[in-house]
């Protein structure tokens, strides 16, 4: 076979305590899957069934490394959440089946133009330029299941600049990681390399040039994030 022009390499993530990296496929994220941010985003926390969009593979970001302000936003925003990395192909999975298909879990950021985000959401269009740009997805080292266990509970908390932001509990996720991987799989076929990021808590806000962005979740560490100029 020959190439127009070369394939990019594929976008990978660390593992934690190896120099192994693990392929991503696909980066799904889950809207408005705590209650106190459903809130603050002006729409109502009960259990309608979970919405999801997604961000390329290539817009990951490793823990440590500097993302610029990116451009055509004037209010650039931190998530905090928690990542499971799909390890085992599978469809119409089961909720009791779902965690056999986890290979292990991050710390993710889902950085989001949240100007662009709203205007995109009172059109009644898809989200894309305010999620799915360049570099708008950190995710720390992922950590075996085999070293952590499955994390259905334990504190998540974002700082900038040291100042607690985001402060909650994995047990407050409207939608279980279990329930999340069922409901996405009988829609779409999931594939190792899968990533899903299970939405973020209350307390979503801006950042600005020279900040620092910590997202800490107990059993994975922290990843840290600053931010450089606009590019």
């Amino acid at each position: 076979m020959t190439y127009i022009f070369p394939p990019k390499d594929p976008a990978t993530v660390a593992v934690d305590g190896s120099d192994d990296r693990l392929p991503v496929r696909r980066i799904f994220c889950v809207g408005r899957n705590y209650a106190a941010h459903a809130r603050e985003m002006g729409k109502d926390p009960d259990r309608d069934p979970p919405f999801f969009f997604t961000k390329p593979a290539d817009a990951v970001v490793m823990d440590g490394e500097t993302v610029a302000y990116p451009p055509e936003t004037e209010n650039f925003h931190y998530e905090a959440e928690l990542v499971a990395v799909i390890g085992t192909a599978g469809t119409n999975i089961s909720e009791e089946d779902s965690l056999n298909h986890v290979w292990g879990y991050a710390i993710g950021n889902d950085l989001t133009r949240r100007d662009l985000q709203l205007k995109a959401r009172e059109q009644g269009r898809p989200w894309d330029w305010g999620k799915a740009f360049d570099r708008s997805a950190v995710i720390g080292p992922v950590y075996p299941v085999s070293k952590v266990g499955h994390l259905d509970k334990g504190a998540i908390t974002l700082t900038v600049n040291g100042e607690t932001k985001q402060n909650a509990d994995l047990a407050e996720l409207i939608w279980s990681v279990p329930e999340i991987i069922s409901i996405l799989s009988h829609s779409i076929a999931l594939e190792p390399g899968d990533l899903i990021m299970t939405g973020t808590p209350a307390g979503v806000g801006a950042m600005v040039e020279g900040d620092i962005c910590v997202v800490s979740i107990d059993g994975l560490g922290s990843i840290e994030t600053p931010i450089g100029p606009k590019s």
